[in-house]
């Protein structure tokens, strides 16, 4: 008996799906299917990766694909088999998976000091500095973290997602981390049209704004997207709610991921602009191109 059996209490697998790279040779209308794939891919390629629920909702309102959940699971299983194959990158797509830490180390102190010195170029100083109001965003799905945070970050505004604030004690420390700041903070929140994103989004709101407040803090919620609005504006794909959630909700759903991912960047900007003073973020960054010329001169670089 292998090792495998052992792990299955004896019983034998009658079948396992392909692992590692694998040729694939599939059918016409799933070739026609992967080469749409692609184009969205490369449409919003300065936003990669994607999640694969972003290309669903590009396939369905730009390209006629099925709106169900079969052909969702179906998609998934052709890009899968297509990032095997090598038809498709597989850093283009992003997967929700488990964490990774890993010690930082270096071949040498030379290594170390060279790192350094590019670093030096880089250095962000506080750009919130000056600013009468902390801004954080906050995102349902997690695979959308990367394509918010690049447009976050030339603000200095942090990007997470709301899974990694599911207990009480998340929601405490993060009361209690924004109460540790001299000024309040405003919270940008991005998730879904439907009755659980609804009301995990004020059982959210309402749990961080009472510890704020408890802890001698301010904490302010505004839900940037996805709004009514949105939905009409933008045309984007709807269903009525599922018959066994019986929650208050009054009105057809939508996911944030149906929002395409530059629309989403420009409402994400458009928020952040609105909030911020450019004088005092221009005052930031000058000094802070001062100071990485110090480091890089002090560094010999």
């Amino acid at each position: 008996m292998n090792g495998h059996t052992l792990l299955l209490g004896g019983a034998e697998r009658k079948r396992a799906r392909v692992r590692g790279f694998a040729p694939w040779t599939p059918q016409k209308e799933t070739l026609a299917l992967i080469a749409r794939v692609n184009a969205v891919l490369g449409e919003y390629a300065d936003h990669l990766p994607l999640t694969v629920r972003q290309i669903f909702y590009r396939l369905v309102g730009a390209h006629g694909y099925d709106k169900t959940e079969h052909a969702y699971k179906r998609l998934g299983e052709h890009l899968n088999r297509a990032r095997r194959a090598g038809i498709i990158a597989m850093d283009d797509i992003r997967d929700d998976g488990g964490v990774i830490e890993r010690p930082i180390m270096w071949a040498s102190a030379q290594e170390w000091l060279d790192a350094i010195r590019r670093e030096a170029g880089t250095v962000m100083l506080d750009r919130t500095e000056g600013q009468r109001t902390r801004l954080a965003v906050i995102c349902e799905a997690a695979g959308m973290v990367p394509q918010l945070a690049r447009v976050a970050e030339p603000y200095g505004i942090p990007v997470m997602s709301s899974s990694g604030f599911e207990s009480t004690t998340d929601k405490y420390r993060f009361a209690e981390e924004l109460a540790g700041h001299d000024r309040p903070t405003e919270v940008l929140h991005i998730g879904d049209h439907d009755p659980s994103g609804a009301h995990m989004f004020l059982a959210f709101l309402e749990d961080v704004e009472a510890f704020a407040r408890d802890l001698g803090g301010e904490a302010a919620f505004t839900r940037l997207a996805v709004t009514p609005e949105q939905i009409d504006r933008l045309r984007l794909p709807t269903a009525p709610p599922k018959e066994s959630d019986n929650r208050a909700f009054y009105g057809a759903t939508c996911q944030a991921e149906a929002i395409a991912p530059d629309d989403l960047a420009t409402i994400l900007r458009e928020a952040i602009e609105a909030r911020i003073d450019q004088r005092a973020l221009s005052r930031v960054r000058r000094q802070e191109a001062k100071a990485r010329r110090e480091l890089i001169e002090r560094l010999g670089g």
